[in-house]
């Protein structure tokens, strides 16, 4: 019967992961619109500190969109461990990346749309090898678990570290570098999926007829999740209005994927049992989402898509013959213009110089 029951949670957990994964994806794209609406009218932009924002229906969407994803979530993690829910946020990414292409106007190019699907693959293989959590049934039992000293000193940690981000790096580096913006929502968001978690314990037990109102802890991680919360939404704003959405999405994904993982292996202490292959697993599947991201960010700028690789290997063959390309091809192929430009500067340059080897 808890076989059972375990199997069935499984489910509900993984689908309830998967919708929050399309609301999140498609409440970037909506933020991002309603963004800029605000600079076309010449409002004071989110990444200066303007609110102007909160006046606009389309980041109310987009804000609606994540809270329904954010719920969707909440739920996943009461009925899935967090190494289960979190790596299939990779969705979002993909989510996110096709609607931009569509909407935004943010080319998804050759390099891209492998990126993307090497995210997938890569979440598929660290849901398959996740670690099983401990057992936490009762907010005595987490209450236990927040007091550990390992965690304890992880969570001093990350405050630390987010107000520095906040109060010190933020101001000076944070209109030019992206990785400020993004490192405060998702070292912060570690902590929010902890609150999550025992807020969904404290609900089970609520429906279970306790008197989870009661306990004070119930309370506190009430009030830590709104700050957690609020902190990301703030400058996760930022990020977006300064930085493309294509990048922001998924380096946020692979940071607070990293700060989530870290934290629930210091909290539930489930990879002390793993299995080797179970660990590799993890770590491949993990590996390969950084390279699908790599690939996505590194090369958003290259025009690239399958219809040049033909010709893209047309050019290689030429050049390792060392052939130059007719007075017909440079005339009767566009796309060769290029490659024409650069031999008739080269010829133009040897014969300025007196030689004859360009002939």
């Amino acid at each position: 019967m808890s076989q059972t029951r375990g199997r069935y949670d499984f489910c509900i957990g993984l689908v309830l992961a998967m919708s929050s994964s399309i609301f999140i994806g498609g409440s970037f794209i909506l933020k991002k619109k309603g963004l800029l609406r605000l600079a076309r009218k010449g409002s004071m932009r989110a990444g200066q500190g303007g609110h102007a924002y909160l006046k606009e229906w389309l980041w109310w969407a987009g804000l609606l969109s994540m809270g329904a994803g954010e719920v969707a979530n909440f739920a996943a993690y009461a009925f899935a461990p967090a190494t289960l829910v979190t790596p299939l946020g990779a969705l979002s990414v993909l989510v996110s990346a096709i609607l931009s292409s569509f909407f935004l106007n943010e080319k998804l190019n050759l390099h891209g749309k492998i990126g993307c699907l090497l995210s997938i693959l890569g979440s598929t293989v660290m849901v398959i090898h996740a670690p099983q959590e401990e057992e936490v049934e009762t907010l005595n039992e987490m209450s236990h678990k927040l007091g550990d000293p390992g965690f304890v000193v992880f969570a001093t940690l990350v405050v630390i570290v987010s107000l520095i981000l906040i109060f010190v790096v933020g101001p000076r580096h944070g209109q030019t570098n992206i990785l400020v913006y993004i490192t405060i929502c998702s070292v912060i968001g570690a902590l929010s999926v902890s609150c999550v978690k025992g807020l969904g314990i404290a609900i089970k037990e609520l429906f279970a007829g306790k008197p989870v109102l009661k306990h004070p802890l119930s309370w506190i991680l009430l009030l830590s999740l709104i700050v957690c919360v609020s902190t990301q939404i703030n400058y996760l704003n930022r990020a977006l209005d300064i930085f493309n959405t294509s990048i922001v999405t998924p380096i946020y994904y692979v940071i607070f994927t990293t700060s989530v993982l870290t934290c629930s292996a210091i909290l539930f202490k489930e990879w002390q049992h793993m299995a080797a292959d179970d660990i590799i697993g993890t770590f491949s599947g993990f590996l390969t989402i950084i390279v699908g991201i790599f690939l996505l960010h590194a090369f958003k700028d290259v025009n690239f898509t399958l219809a040049n690789l033909p010709l893209s290997l047309r050019k290689d063959d030429r050049a390792a013959n060392g052939t130059l390309l007719s007075t017909y091809d440079c005339f009767n192929h566009d796309e060769e213009s290029s490659a024409c430009e650069i031999q008739s500067t080269e010829s133009l340059s040897a014969r300025r110089n007196g030689s004859l080897s360009a002939f």
